[in-house]
Parts: structure tokens; sequence; C-alpha cells
């Protein structure tokens, strides 16, 4: 594919005259690359110029099989030329098998559709209070997270959310949170009660520098719900989907269910869709009109992400997740030039903790990757992030790396 292959149909402005547009119109709130992506296919994205980056960022960790994935182009475009959107007032093929497949795939009994993760934490909170309504009238109410965790933005899940930098200034919050330090099993089992409703933990934290779940904490949770009656619930948002080299994260602990599981990111194969997948038990706690979302379920979401999830169970994509997971880790263990203090993760969620020399240069180091024709994300301000397309090829894994490796090497020497 040549880097002006889809140039011909741009308007005559050009990235500066964009860029300038965008600061004035846009809310403030991100602060973009000054750049204008335009096209892609596989791993790899051109810009407005023609210029190429290797994409180990995946929209993070949304773009689960790259871009522009044959299959689910078709996916799309079938749909769009029979249905786009109904309401959830009626039934649609697509997300009735969607649905169908994603309770065939788990350890659910039902889903729920939502546009994001955010709404996707909104469900599952509000279900796990009206699951415990139904258990005891009043008191039940706590959810505890853990510190450094990320739920989302909206008021319920940024109060979820266990980082106070992003609270500040939204006050006041919602109450009924409580905060664990994470992998600190005496911590949580001294704070867990009779009035705990529900836990709320991702097995991998992403934002706050791709950390993992200890071996036995996940089962130690659980077994701490079953004896208060609390609702487990794992946010799955970016280390599901096949992420990890399984379809949940969760499982790579022997012995764990949850009773519910959010969903977003690479569900929609690149496309906007969130899910909450629950079991019956917990699930039936919810009656018509306690919960809905007008773009929850939508027909051609859900038909591109039948196709995602159809490929990413496969045993090629979970051996590739693997296979380039192991290689991208060994890449950056064999730079020798002691900037990493901790490489972690799992899979093709990888996080590289920079040493304390380096701290806080996390976004200046991905930017001038960016100049070496590399996308890669930061997690915090002192962790590289590392979010390839799970079909990535050795090729594009290859070329991207040494460029990673050739920013790495110049920063290191000064350059």
């Amino acid at each position: 594919m040549t880097s002006n292959a889809q140039s011909s149909r741009h308007s005559q402005l050009s990235s500066e005259e964009l860029v300038a547009r965008g600061k004035a119109a846009y809310l403030p709130v991100y602060s973009p690359r000054e750049m204008i992506l335009d096209h892609g296919k596989g791993a790899r994205l051109w810009d407005l110029e023609g210029r190429e980056y290797i994409d180990l960022g995946s929209g993070i960790a949304v773009n689960a099989l790259g871009h522009q994935e044959e299959d689910l182009v078709q996916a799309a475009i079938e749909q769009t030329r029979k249905l786009w959107h109904t309401s959830n007032m009626y039934y649609t093929e697509p997300v009735i098998r969607l649905a169908a497949e994603l309770v065939e795939a788990s350890f659910a009994d039902r889903v729920f559709f939502s546009n994001s993760g955010a709404e996707a934490n909104e469900a599952a909170i509000k279900l796990a209070r009206k699951y415990a309504s139904t258990k005891k009238t009043s008191g039940k109410r706590e959810i505890i997270t853990f510190n450094g965790s990320f739920h989302g933005r909206t008021l319920a899940t940024v109060t979820a959310t266990a980082q106070a930098k992003h609270q500040k200034g939204f006050d006041p919050l919602p109450g009924g949170f409580t905060y664990c330090p994470y992998n600190d099993f005496n911590a949580f089992e001294k704070i867990i009660s009779e009035e705990t409703c529900a836990v709320m933990i991702e097995p991998i934290q992403g934002e706050s520098g791709i950390t993992p779940a200890e071996p036995g904490f996940l089962k130690h949770l659980q077994t701490l719900c079953h004896k208060y009656d609390a609702v487990l619930i794992f946010d799955e948002i970016q280390s599901g989907m096949g992420r990890t080299g399984r379809l949940f994260a969760y499982e790579w602990e022997e012995g764990v269910k949850p009773d519910i599981v959010t969903l977003a990111k690479a569900l929609g194969g690149g496309l906007p869709m969130g899910a909450m997948l629950t079991t019956e038990a917990v699930g039936k706690a919810f009656s018509v009109g306690d919960h809905g979302s007008t773009f929850g379920g939508n027909p051609v979401v859900a038909a591109v992400a039948r196709v995602a999830l159809q490929k990413i169970r496969s045993p090629q994509i979970m051996a590739n997740v693997k296979r380039q997971g192991d290689q991208l880790r060994k890449r950056l263990q064999e730079l020798n030039l002691d900037m990493f203090k901790e490489i972690r993760g799992k899979g093709l969620m990888i996080g590289a903790e920079l040493q304390d020399q380096w701290k806080d240069q996390a976004y200046e180091i991905t930017e001038k990757c960016r100049h070496h024709g590399v996308l890669v994300l930061q997690a915090g301000n002192n962790v590289l992030r590392f979010l390839p397309p799970l079909n990535i090829t050795d090729e594009e894994l290859n070329t991207g790396m040494d460029r990673v490796i050739e920013t790495l090497s110049d920063l290191h020497s000064g350059q």
C-alpha cells in the first residue's frame, strides 16, 4: 500500500491548518500529537503527508486486529446496507447472535450492551447495588476498588477509580466506595465486611502502569466475596478480548469465576461498544426499566464485533499473542541500556517501567518514538506501554521494535 494511496479524497487543508482548527474547536481535555492520521493497514498507519508509523498501541487496545482487517470491513459494509439502528425497543439479529456468542464463550448467562467501558462499569455498579438490595434492605452498599485502578470518567466510575488525580475538582463525589492497596492480601481481608456489596478489580491494572494481580490474589478476593455475599466484578476493558493470550486475563488464575465482567475497547473490533457480562443469579436483580443505553447494542457494531470475537478466540491468534509477546519482551530485555526498572505484563499487554533517571519522561520518549516512525503509549509518567494488534506479523513487530530501540539508543547516548 503506498503512503498516499488514499490521499486524493482529502481537502486541501494542510496538517498544520487542521491541527489549528482542532485546537480551536476541541474542548481541551486531550493533548493529541500534532499530526493527522489518515489511513492504516494491519499494524501500519500513515499520516496526511504519507509518513509511515508502526502502531504498537492499537488505539489503546481497541484495534485488536489492526487497521482495515478485511473480514471486519466486510461485516460493517454488509450491515450498513441493511440496518444501522433501531433502539432497544426491537430485536435485531446481529445483537442477539453476539450476546449468545459471548455467553457461550464465557462464564456468563446474561449480557448488557453499552457504548463504552465507563458505561459498562456504571451498569456493573448499579447491578451490584441492586442485587444487594434484594438481599438486605439497607447498609450493604460499599464497593471496594483498588489503589491505582482506572474504571472510567463518569462521576461514579471516576470515584471507583482510586486515583486522586482523576477526581480533583469534581467533588462532591458519590459515596459508598472504599479503596484497598492492590495485591495486599491482608489489607483486603481487614477491609471487606458485611457492608460490602461488591469488589471491582482489574486483573491487570492498565492506566497506572501495567501491573498484574499477584498469583492467588484474585482467588483470595473470590473466597472472601463468597464469605460476605459480595459481587466480584472484573474490569477486563483493557486486559480482556485476548490481550493476554486468553479471552479474559482472569482465566490465567485457576479456579476463579467472577459474577460480573465488563468489556469494551477491543470488543467492537475498532468501533465503539461496551458490554457487561453477568450470571443469572446476579443479573435477575435487574428488571425492565432499571437500566438502558440508547445506542447500546448497535447492529452495525455488533456485526463487526461478532467477527472480531470469532477471530480473537481462534487458536492462531492466541498463539500469536504469546509468541509476539515473548518476542517484544525479549527485544526490550536485550536492549542492555539500563533504562528499565521492570518489564511486566502478559501476552501483548506489556509495560516497561523506566529507571529513576528517566522518571517522568514517558511522554517525551513516546513523542521521540513517533518521530522515529513508531507509535508507543505511556501508562502514568514513567511506564512505556505496548499494546500492539493481536495479529501483528513478525515483520511489523520487528520493524516497530527496531524503531523503538533506535529511539532509546539515541536518547541513552544523548542524541
